[in-house]
């Protein structure tokens, strides 16, 4: 494997047993929230591989809890999730998979809240890193290792270009992108990561880009819960 940085070989500052069933399942739960804008009400959560023979022994389930309530790798709630996010009121429930997966330490999560629906299924792949492999019903891959914005939009000519354009003038380097359309001229979304994060004020001026539908922004870097 190529080095990348000493995250990489020792893994995160975490709450542990495993950085691959605790650390890694924290940030996809984090990564699912984040898609999904807000607090949920109500959490599907699928195992699938060596996490769906071991999910509760090593804790994974309570990591992709934790991840959903904003939590860091590091905080000492973590042990603690599924009470935390009972009395937030969030509904959550846990099951097997069948079928291969694509890494031995998959897991889909399928998100509600009053008006907000999405879906995600990723993997931890080792170190407490991640990799997204599917979100929203869209086949878009990214580890959100930096800032990542997914943006919703129709797939029409000039969108990519005007998305790209306003990056650049805010002077953000795009490290990423990946891209998904569900047809021909239907509906479409990009991955884009980049070195720095994006202001509000940015986000929003992508919001209101011409054939975009919706946005998530992801920064596991920043915005945890304290």
């Amino acid at each position: 494997m190529r080095f990348k940085d000493v995250f990489s070989i020792i893994g995160p500052s975490m709450i542990g047993p495993s950085s691959s069933h605790t650390a890694g399942a924290v940030r996809l739960g984090r990564v699912a929230r984040e898609l999904l804008g807000a607090m949920p009400k109500a959490a599907d959560i699928v195992f699938y591989g060596s996490f769906a023979a071991t999910y509760a022994g090593h804790g994974t389930d309570v990591a992709v809890v934790a991840g959903l309530l904003r939590f860091g790798t590091d905080d000492a709630r973590i042990p603690d999730s599924l009470r935390l996010a009972a009395e937030a009121g969030m509904k959550v429930t846990f099951r097997a998979g069948a079928g291969a997966a694509v890494h031995p330490n998959t897991l889909s999560v399928e998100l509600r809240s009053d008006d907000r629906f999405c879906r995600m299924t990723g993997c931890s792949i080792g170190g407490g890193n991640i990799e997204v492999i599917e979100a929203s019903g869209f086949d878009l891959r990214f580890t959100a290792d930096y800032p990542t914005t997914i943006v919703f939009h129709g797939d029409r000519p000039g969108v990519l270009a005007d998305i790209t354009r306003l990056l650049s003038g805010a002077n953000v380097n795009i490290g990423y992108m990946d891209v998904d359309r569900k047809g021909r001229l239907g509906e479409a979304a990009t991955a884009v990561e980049t070195d720095g994060g994006l202001s509000d004020d940015l986000l929003e001026e992508i919001r209101r880009l011409p054939g975009v539908t919706g946005i998530s922004y992801i920064d596991l870097n920043g915005g945890a819960e304290a």
